[in-house]
């Protein structure tokens, strides 16, 4: 086990260093190890090469008996082996933005090079690192490579500090609870105040919906806002462009809305100021947008009229790894050649209606399909969509953006809660950007509309992840 060494750069990282001394020193937390590797292809191979391997300032923040992931979720997952005795000391199952980049049309045509991270507890002696991917229900070996703990090339230095942490909620030692940080991007050193404001508001609207509003004693929430030199985030689609803090950018892969980062070293980098297992970065801007990634971090325009309901979906991606189960509005991911069985807890396929996923929430008498108002529905979607494109085309304003939605929630919720089986747990076919084939557990969800509440497949699925990082 490393030593907890830490040496103060500035006046913000010293207040931050014995802050977390305070809050992690009775667990005699091993340090945190990063793996920083670039992972390079297209969709018919991949490549991945190591970039660099940290000490983050601050001590591992989990729980080192819960270390092992036994959830079978995400694209990707790597473990780490002991290299002596080959015994597993730590997994974790994750998506990347390579992940979702390399389902694009782009993918088919061209290579491209994305960084990713692998955070771990630094080990004692020699590892071997494995990066698995999956096929199927199961995971492939990819990539491993050794990490020694005394090579000499492990960079223990300080990153530039981000300000000092904020605090929002500490229910806890990190090692027992989930800790989330919340990243503010493009907020200035005068809109410091704002971010402040903003990552407070968002933290109470997180904990007021269900699943989280019951587990809210199982969260710490920390808060970190490097300052921007300029007010904003980067829309390409508008000619906007702009070097904030985290890199955040509007129109990922193509589509507009879409809100993602490929700077993963500066995001790394202000990141490791604090213990954290998700982040939520909070975009300071006005535009509808954000983005969620499985055990990557989630973005939100915090200044969007429909900011609490964007939070609190793309908290659901990157937290739970729920799936998108909307399947009207444009994507830029390709349909898969063959339908399989999703590895999120909240589709299917339902390749075997016997052998449901969620079958024990499924009430005697419901039926498999589950029959909707799926015919009216998809009509009064394709004419909001038409609206929606055209309006994007004209560059109206964003107000009869809002309007517009507005009226499609009305319209939905309306139609959605007249049906015979709308409260009931099925399958409801339409899930997962495509219109047949793939299944949803309930009529209605946040991950479906613009509604208000998880379904209870999804609350089920949150529920089991706090349980992996939070304990009493």
């Amino acid at each position: 086990m490393r030593a907890m060494k830490i040496k103060v750069a500035s006046i913000a990282v010293l207040g931050t260093v014995l802050f977390l001394f305070s809050a992690i020193a009775a667990f005699a937390a091993p340090a945190t190890m990063r793996l920083d590797y670039y992972h390079t292809g297209d969709v018919t191979h991949e490549v991945f090469s190591v970039d660099r391997i940290v000490i983050e300032p601050v001590p591992w923040p989990g729980d080192m008996t819960k270390t092992i992931d036994s959830t079978n979720l995400g694209n990707y997952c790597f473990e780490v082996h002991e290299e002596s005795s080959g015994k597993l000391l730590y997994s974790r199952g994750f998506n990347s933005v390579y992940g979702e980049w390399v389902t694009t049309e782009e993918a088919k045509h061209a290579d491209r090079t994305f960084s990713e991270s692998l955070r771990f507890p630094a080990p004692s002696a020699p590892v071997k690192i494995v990066l698995k991917k999956r096929e199927g229900e199961q995971f492939k070996d990819v990539w491993t490579t050794r990490v020694d703990p005394k090579d000499k090339f492990i960079d223990t230095s300080l990153p530039p500090s981000p300000g000092p942490l904020l605090v929002i909620q500490n229910n806890g030692e990190p090692a027992t609870k989930a800790d989330l940080l919340i990243l503010g991007d493009g907020y200035t050193a005068a809109e410091r105040a704002k971010f402040e404001q903003d990552a407070r508001k968002f933290a109470e609207i997180l904990f007021k919906v269900s699943p989280f509003r019951e587990h809210r004693q199982d969260f710490n929430v920390w808060a970190l806002c490097p300052a921007a030199p300029e007010s904003g985030v980067s829309r390409p689609s508008s000619g906007i462009h702009v070097r904030s803090p985290l890199g955040a950018s509007y129109d990922t892969f193509g589509t507009e809305r879409y809100v993602l980062t490929v700077e993963n070293r500066a995001l790394r980098d202000v990141a490791s100021y604090a213990p954290y297992e998700f982040i939520e970065i909070l975009l300071n801007s006005s535009t509808y947008g954000g983005g969620g990634i499985f055990n990557l971090y989630a973005t939100v325009a915090a200044d969007s009229e429909w900011a609490p309901y964007v939070f609190v979906h793309e908290f659901g991606h990157h937290f739970a790894g729920l799936a998108d189960e909307y399947y009207t509005s444009d994507v830029a991911y390709l349909p898969p050649e063959k339908r399989t069985e999703p590895w999120e807890p909240n589709v299917t396929a339902l390749l075997d209606p016997n052998d449901l996923k969620w079958k024990d929430l499924v009430a005697p008498g419901t039926p498999l399909p589950t029959p909707w108002a799926k015919v009216q529905f998809d009509a009064m979607e394709k004419q909001i969509q038409e609206q929606r494109r055209t309006m994007r085309a004209e560059n109206r304003p964003e107000a009869e953006m809002n309007a517009l939605f507005k009226d499609e929630r009305k319209r939905e919720e309306e139609m959605l809660a007249s049906d015979k089986f709308s409260t009931k747990v099925g399958a409801f076919e339409g899930a997962n950007y495509e219109s047949q084939g793939y299944y949803r557990p309930q009529e209605n969800c946040i991950m479906f509309t613009r509604y208000s509440s998880f379904c209870e497949v999804c609350r089920k699925a949150i529920e089991h992840i706090v349980g992996m990082y939070a304990s009493h």
